[in-house]
């Protein structure tokens, strides 16, 4: 399967804000961004005033960077929503926070998105108590996830807990930190979803 392979701290330079992909080290002072708050290449530095298109384009990566995610599958995901009837830059981040990967995130039991998705590939996770091991699923509502007996002494758990503390919650998701599990109890809104972007740029960019 195609992925991004690179180094992950050069996105978050790019996009000129934190992205937290690096899970415990973004919030230290080892972080990238925060010493060289720029854009990575010889002529980074450089401020060059941005036209309409690029300011668009930055949003759109900012936030396939977010979720982990090639162009053609988030194409996709713009293409679903924009044939359903409602507002498309909501359906649309609906669309991605109810992604497998993206819930295993939410419940604080992945670093990141790049972790949740090796998990639920190795098959850590049950979905409504089956195993299911693709991380681009997207579930419903009343769909229950959880954390295979046999995976609770991953070593990653600890510091997943601890950094899911510093997020933000969200109302839709309800998770049981005892049981390792947890259930969508709603569709998400674009009030319940902490991202700070202009979802209306997306829409913008993907209409022309």
């Amino acid at each position: 399967m195609a992925r991004y392979t690179g180094p992950v701290c050069r996105l978050c330079r790019r996009e000129g804000e934190k992205l937290f992909l690096k899970g415990d080290r973004c919030y230290t002072s080892k972080c990238s961004f925060d010493r060289k708050p720029y854009a990575p290449g010889m002529h980074g530095k450089k401020r060059a005033k941005m036209s309409d298109y690029a300011l668009q384009l930055r949003e759109k990566q900012k936030v396939r960077r977010i979720y982990g995610m090639l162009e053609a599958a988030f194409v996709t995901q713009f293409t679903h929503a924009s044939s359903e009837k409602g507002v498309t830059a909501e359906l649309f981040l609906r669309r991605l926070e109810l992604r497998f990967d993206n819930i295993v995130f939410r419940m604080g039991l992945a670093v990141n998105r790049n972790e949740a998705r090796q998990l639920i590939r190795h098959k850590h996770f049950l979905l409504n108590d089956k195993p299911c091991n693709v991380p681009s699923c997207r579930l419903k509502v009343g769909d229950h996830v959880s954390l295979k007996e046999s995976s609770r002494q991953l070593s990653s758990l600890s510091q997943a807990k601890d950094l899911h503390a510093r997020r933000p919650s969200v109302d839709w998701l309800k998770v049981s930190e005892d049981s390792l599990s947890g259930t969508v109890q709603a569709l998400p809104t674009r009030d319940d979803i902490p991202l700070a972007c202009k979802d209306h740029m997306i829409v913008e960019l993907y209409s022309k």
